[in-house]
């Protein structure tokens, strides 16, 4: 697709700065900046501001809270990269507690609720990252996913996986190295098809149990090793809703922090139009036509919902709405 990379999340062009992360005089450097930047998360959600909730808020490499706050996942801040030649960087500080906060409903599919910290000025908030994303700037979507991607990433892997041995954070964030066996681990993306399955004019829609009432979405799957792309998409529809497909094309991919994916969009050629859903993968599966799609992403549709804003899904959508996939 000529305009692949409009996708939410997609590149806005982030000098990810690699070369610099693995030397430890340059690092300090780094952080002592006079502009250098940081972006706080707090339980896998962002601090943001502004009247929408719709800018990220990079405080100073300096601020307390970065210094001697709370701390959390990561012991020291990650190098995000650099933008516009200002060092920017991630920190968690997931050990705060605020007051009279229901963790139960952290992560909730609409996660609605906003955490103020009591050192912060009113309006920085830590908000969840899928309720914003289609909002924020192409920058600021790109530092958001990969900040939440790789603190989640050092969140379940202060391990070893050779040895078992605790792992310590190197390479300014970006690896983790074992002083036991000597492992050396990297952050991982899982690699996921989610597809766009045509029958003429119509488009098959799927729904997972506990979506809400009426959402549904494109079919996706985890790519299996030893599969290619084609492969795991005519797998995947085949055994969510027994549809054989034909040809499959690539269209766009889209980093999906939720928690490590990268989403890769394909278009596919249904060979037929039965349908026979296995109910452990999903709820239900329907085909939709381009008129009654139009209806859903107009929002009046009676029953049907439109796939969420800022996910691959609903850019793909829209671009088959506006004949726009190529």
């Amino acid at each position: 697709m000529k305009n692949a990379e409009q996708v939410t999340f997609g590149g806005s062009g982030l000098d990810r700065a690699a070369h610099l992360r693995g030397d430890v005089d340059t690092m300090a450097a780094a952080r002592a900046h006079p502009k250098a930047k940081c972006l706080l998360l707090w339980r896998g959600k962002l601090l943001v501001q502004g009247e929408a909730l719709d800018q990220l808020c990079l405080l100073p490499v300096l601020h307390e809270l970065i210094a001697n706050g709370p701390g959390g996942i990561v012991p020291a801040p990650v190098l995000l990269g650099l933008s516009d030649e200002v060092p920017v960087f991630a920190f968690d500080i997931s050990d705060w507690m605020p007051e009279g906060v229901d963790l139960s409903e952290l992560g909730a599919f609409f996660d609605r609720s906003e955490q103020q910290h009591p050192d912060l000025p009113e309006g920085q908030v830590f908000v969840e990252l899928r309720r914003i994303m289609a909002r924020l700037s192409p920058r600021d979507a790109e530092l958001s996913a990969s900040a939440k991607a790789v603190i989640a990433w050092h969140e379940t892997h202060r391990f070893c996986a050779r040895c078992g041995a605790a792992s310590e954070m190197s390479q300014a964030g970006w690896q983790r190295s074992c002083p036991s066996c000597g492992g050396q681990h990297f952050p991982r993306t899982d690699p996921v098809v989610i597809m766009l399955i045509t029958y003429g004019n119509s488009v098959l829609m799927g729904r997972s149990p506990g979506w809400p009432e009426g959402m549904y979405s494109l079919l996706a799957g985890f790519v299996e090793p030893g599969e290619t792309l084609e492969a795991a998409v005519r797998r995947e529809v085949m055994e969510e809703a027994g549809v054989p497909v034909g040809q499959v094309t690539y269209l766009s991919s889209q980093p999906w922090p939720f928690p490590a994916s990268l989403m890769f969009g394909c278009a596919g050629e249904a060979l037929s139009q039965e349908i026979t859903i296995d109910p452990v993968e999903i709820e239900d599966a329907i085909w939709v036509d381009k008129a009654e799609m139009m209806q859903v992403f107009a929002g009046e549709h009676p029953s049907l919902l439109p796939a969420r804003k800022g996910a691959i899904a609903h850019f793909l959508l829209q671009n088959w709405l506006a004949d726009t996939l190529d």
